[in-house]
């Protein structure tokens, strides 16, 4: 993390204005693989939430399931590790294929349909805890982020993830085996860019080299409530 430079700050043409709560996207994660026979009609809803402006989904791939004979081409062992933190910041003892959280803390079968457009609905419908703006130039993204209604809880993260829109894969073994299956948004990497008290108005400048597909997660620290998100434009 960078100190935020003033020729950045007029990108958002703010001046000494305060940040306007505006309308997040609802994060949804969904945690597959191209091993489980059960994950298919998950990413398929994926696809779905993909198109709508007022959800970021997300398909972080697992490699747990490697072993059963077909090894995910977009696993990562990061996103096991972040399912699992979910889990230990729930109290549950397991995690598993298909599974989304909405926000940082709901979890649910992937295929729940009914239950998901419920809780995206319920947090659509929640006063905003935090505000957060993302700019580009160039190669950097100027973001800020500010409380809304006082403090935001505790210390938060700036995460920045890379995701490609659309994904496919022709699967020859495991469950899975004989299909081709387009994957929406998968994720590619995430990273942690800067941190947030959660007290005040804050600016960063995080380094964004490359092209693709990026968002911003302004999240509790230790897999906690996502406060905020936006997508990089």
């Amino acid at each position: 993390m960078k100190p935020f430079r003033p020729f950045l700050a007029a990108l958002f043409m703010l001046a000494a204005c305060p940040l306007a709560a505006q309308q997040a996207p609802v994060v949804v994660e969904l945690f597959t693989s191209q091993g489980c026979s059960s994950c298919p009609p998950a990413d398929a809803l994926l696809h779905d939430l993909a198109r709508r402006d007022d959800v970021l989904a997300l398909a972080l791939h697992v490699d747990y399931w490697d072993y059963l004979g077909w090894k995910d081409e977009y696993g990562d062992p990061a996103h096991g590790r972040r399912q699992k933190g979910y889990a230990r910041a729930a109290g549950r003892d397991m995690v598993y294929t298909p599974q989304m959280i909405v926000a940082g803390q709901e979890a649910l079968t992937g295929t729940r349909a009914m239950e998901l457009a419920d809780l995206i609905a319920r947090h659509k419908a929640a006063p905003p805890r935090a505000v957060l703006e993302v700019a580009r130039s160039g190669a950097a993204l100027a973001v800020r982020v500010a409380p809304v209604g006082g403090a935001a809880g505790g210390p938060c993260d700036l995460v920045l993830v890379r995701y490609t829109a659309l994904r496919h894969a022709d699967i020859t073994r495991g469950e899975n085996a004989g299909r081709r299956i387009d994957y929406a948004n998968v994720v590619d990497s995430l990273e942690v860019v800067g941190a947030w008290d959660g007290q005040g108005p804050a600016e960063f400048t995080v380094p964004l080299a490359g092209g693709g597909d990026a968002a911003i997660l302004l999240q509790r620290r230790g897999h906690g409530p996502i406060l905020a998100a936006a997508r990089v434009q």
